[in-house]
């Protein structure tokens, strides 16, 4: 699988690099990027925003706020944390999201760190969650998208999301600070740059650079995510 570059390397919006997933599964078929993002919260394509997100503190805080077309739940990603996209030249959900767990844990368990896959398609090391995923169906291609946790600052991330109590109960625990934990915190002792060049190591065996008219096409994918109607989605009903 080929590592996917693109030539500005500024920061961008989160949704430019969901964007950039479609692109890659549409145009290419397959690739794997790593990306990076400002406080954000990203919340699933079926979830009432204003259910899941505590805006008024996000509006406080900056923190910008997106919808993402695949399902699962409310994820707050900030520089801490480390998001993965592996696309696949599979539909198959059930068959892209073992094969990218696999490696994944694989990935962990090389740098001594004892992880393993669930149900859920998340990954544990001992009881504590550090990478949560999602997947989205092209035509041709499939895309696995997640979190890895590695310095995430947990007290914006408890107040940024709000998932109900009957959710939490029914993954047996009590809060969104209690599942989660981070890899700095739990034995890893790589820097983020050490991890990010670790993960192309293990996933990539060369590279693909984006020219300009293909960046142009992903920031026309990307106003797909920015429509008020794709954004509020429930929540604009009720108004």
């Amino acid at each position: 699988m080929k590592l996917i570059r693109f030539p500005d390397a500024g920061q961008r919006r989160l949704v430019f690099y969901l964007a950039m997933e479609e692109y890659v599964a549409d145009a290419l078929g397959e690739g794997f990027f790593l990306w990076q993002v400002p406080p954000t919260v990203i919340f699933g394509r079926n979830q009432d925003m204003e259910a899941e997100v505590n805006i008024p503190f996000c509006e406080e805080k900056g923190i910008a706020c997106y919808r993402r077309k695949s399902g699962g739940g409310c994820v707050y990603a900030d520089m801490g944390n480390l998001m993965i996209s592996y696309i696949t030249r599979t539909t198959d959900v059930s068959l892209a999201f073992r094969d990218y767990l696999e490696k994944l844990c694989e990935a962990l368990r090389g740098l001594g760190l004892p992880a393993v896959s669930t149900t859920h398609n998340d990954v544990l090391v001992g009881d504590s969650k550090v990478s949560g995923n999602a997947f989205f169906a092209r035509p041709e291609s499939g895309i696995v998208h997640g979190t890895l946790l590695y310095d995430v600052d947990f007290s914006m991330l408890a107040r940024a999301i709000t998932p109900s109590r009957e959710k939490l109960e029914s993954h047996g625990i009590k809060s969104v600070r209690q599942r989660v934990a981070n890899l700095r915190d739990i034995g890893l002792t790589l820097s983020m740059e050490e991890l990010r060049d670790y993960l192309v190591r293990f996933f990539c065996d060369g590279s693909l650079t984006l020219d300009a008219v293909q960046l142009a096409r992903i920031e026309q994918i990307e106003n797909t995510y920015l429509d008020p109607k794709f954004l509020l989605g429930k929540s604009l009903k009720k108004r």
